[in-house]
């Protein structure tokens, strides 16, 4: 990769992260037809990588492997993973050992059954991988989509990769398929969901007005339009410091006056002339607070 010389270390990380790079590589068997695919990460969270350093006088820190029973450091190539069965009880278990025991999906990704979109809440979505063909025989891959686009139906199957096996739903976008990484069941947590407030709590006219709000302030989602605000505050922070520039300050939002929710609910909608975009075109003024436990008055 070519770096330019006006490309701040900010802009030449963003390009090295954004590089393509295969994460897994096998075959999609759809009934008794299988075919090469290669898989491309489709997005990562991006954040302002910082080292760690010492504050005295700036040098790298370094982590260590420290040995608790030696008390002493030791090379990575002494280390080996242990499941703990008992209280300081181990039993180790070596890399090949988990390549022995690797289910076929390590490298066959075969479809279980097919699935509406609607059939599959958006809770048990983890990552997204972008699925190209995985060489000139393209034939295949071409009908699976086509058939996906054609019937509306997304693939189940799953695959071996990052030392797990997943359950994954494959769709079709744009004349290619998309992967997405299913959460299992029981690694949702339920017990984490709390109870929700008594349903008639809400007066009719609260709901009219909150209803109206929403059709004031929908349209369609538009992701280029939305910026993660702090990364870029980080970013400029850093710019400034670098050019002994004075950093700016951004301004908190002070907290608004106490009202009811009728009166919270008209004052959102006379201030709002529609969505507000990423860039904050629509001047939104700062929230109020809803007076607790509270029935608004009669509109």
């Amino acid at each position: 990769m070519r770096k330019s010389a006006k490309q701040s270390p900010i802009e030449i990380e963003k390009e090295q992260s954004n590089m393509a790079s295969i994460v897994w590589k096998g075959y999609i068997s759809f009934g008794l037809v299988s075919f090469p695919v290669k898989m491309f990460s489709a997005a990562r969270a991006e954040t302002v990588h910082f080292r760690m350093l010492h504050r005295k006088d700036l040098s790298r820190v370094k982590e260590v492997y420290y040995c608790a029973e030696e008390n002493k450091p030791i090379e990575r190539s002494d280390i080996v993973k242990g499941y703990e069965t008992g209280n300081e009880e181990y039993v180790v278990v070596e890399s090949e050992e988990l390549k022995a025991i690797a289910p076929a999906t390590e490298s066959n990704m075969e479809i279980i059954q097919f699935v509406r979109q609607a059939d599959v809440d958006p809770i048990y979505f983890e990552r997204s991988y972008y699925v190209a063909p995985g060489d000139d025989i393209s034939k295949p891959y071409v009908l699976f989509v086509k058939a996906l686009e054609e019937t509306k139906f997304h693939a189940i199957a799953k695959i071996s990769m990052h030392s797990r096996e997943h359950i994954v739903l494959i769709r079709a976008l744009d004349d290619q398929l998309v992967l997405h990484t299913l959460f299992y069941e029981d690694e949702l947590h339920p017990q984490n969901k709390q109870p929700g407030p008594p349903k008639n709590i809400s007066t009719r006219k609260e709901l009219d007005l909150a209803s109206k709000l929403i059709h004031q302030l929908a349209a369609p989602f538009k992701p280029g339009e939305f910026h993660d605000s702090y990364r870029e505050n980080v970013e400029k922070l850093i710019e400034q410091k670098k050019s002994g520039k004075k950093i700016t300050l951004v301004p908190k939002p002070k907290p608004g006056k106490v009202v009811d929710l009728m009166e919270a609910l008209r004052q959102s909608i006379k201030s709002s002339s529609g969505p507000a975009t990423a860039e904050g075109k629509t001047k939104a003024k700062a929230p109020v607070a809803v007076k607790s436990g509270r029935r608004g008055k009669a509109a």
